[in-house]
């Protein structure tokens, strides 16, 4: 999860404000648990890469509307829009939905002349497997093992651009500095089809430039990924986030290509959101916490 360097890798923002961003409306108290359904909104900044191991970064901003639903089945989180086909008490196993800003090739050196790159969606199935959780719910480790189908659009149409997996253990603790904080650390690698490695490192012959020469892309590793975010209540409606992402591409199958450019991108981003309306009905704090 923050412009276009992989909608399941997806950096800070749009990780936040677009599929994981309905989840960052926090409510103070625990005690009489959280509203099922929330409506807000939520605005925030993010310095970025143009995409996977570019070597220009972007302040890139949005403010968007967000909702939150807590259901059992179907649900609209910080994880994304799922809907969870079955659950036990270690085991998940959900269909998501998350997204990622797009980039200019105006704005970028090393792409200029070529298409831009596009709002990314993806959606697909995930296999989420609890590893550890202490007593109180308050912290836990989770193994999420996610396929999903890409697809990019400059909402005149929609276009499939490949599939990505990419496997994720994460640490997440509820308290880390106030008492209804969430944190989470999470890392992994990330594997791409060649269709969605075209669309990052393919050089067409019509593209080709002295510097630039043209290039086929491969299937395979595309880097690993490291994440953190936090999010921290600032009033009863009011919360405050920030997220760090680093990701490394040493290794990558299409570290040849002209357009790698960097071993290491760095993203950092952060924002507030405020919750317009809440529902009455309630769900268990406890089921919400980190979940």
């Amino acid at each position: 999860m923050l412009t276009t360097t992989l909608a399941v890798a997806a950096c800070a923002l749009p990780a936040i404000l677009c599929a994981s961003g309905p989840a960052l409306a926090q409510e103070s108290g625990t005690e009489n648990g959280r509203p099922l359904f929330e409506i807000g909104i939520g605005g925030g900044v993010g310095y970025i890469p143009d995409y996977p191991a570019a070597d220009q970064n972007h302040v890139q901003a949005a403010a968007l509307p967000y909702v939150i639903y807590r259901g059992d089945v179907f649900r609209a989180d910080r994880n994304g829009i799922q809907g969870r086909l079955y659950r036990s008490d270690r085991v998940t196993f959900e269909v998501s939905l998350e997204g990622a800003l797009g980039s200019s090739a105006d704005d970028n050196r090393a792409r200029q002349g070529m298409p831009d790159i596009d709002l990314l969606g993806e959606v697909g199935p995930a296999l989420k497997i609890n590893l550890h959780r202490d007593r109180g719910l308050r912290e836990r480790i989770d193994l999420t093992l996610p396929v999903r189908s890409v697809f990019s659009t400059d909402f005149s149409r929609i276009k499939y651009r490949g599939l990505v997996f990419a496997p994720d253990i994460a640490y997440s603790k509820a308290g880390l500095i106030s008492g209804d904080d969430q944190f989470r650390f999470g890392l992994g690698p990330i594997f791409a089809s060649s269709h969605l490695m075209d669309y990052f490192y393919q050089v067409d012959p019509q593209y080709a430039r002295p510097g630039r020469d043209a290039y086929d892309a491969r299937a395979g590793y595309l880097g690993l990924r490291l994440h953190s975010s936090l999010v921290m209540p600032v009033t009863d409606r009011i919360s405050a986030f920030g997220a760090v992402r680093g990701e490394l591409f040493s290794g990558a199958a299409n570290d040849d290509s002209p357009l790698y450019k960097r071993t290491v991108n760095l993203s950092v981003g952060a924002g507030l959101t405020f919750s317009l309306y809440r529902s009455d009905s309630r769900v268990s704090a406890v089921s919400d916490i980190l979940d």
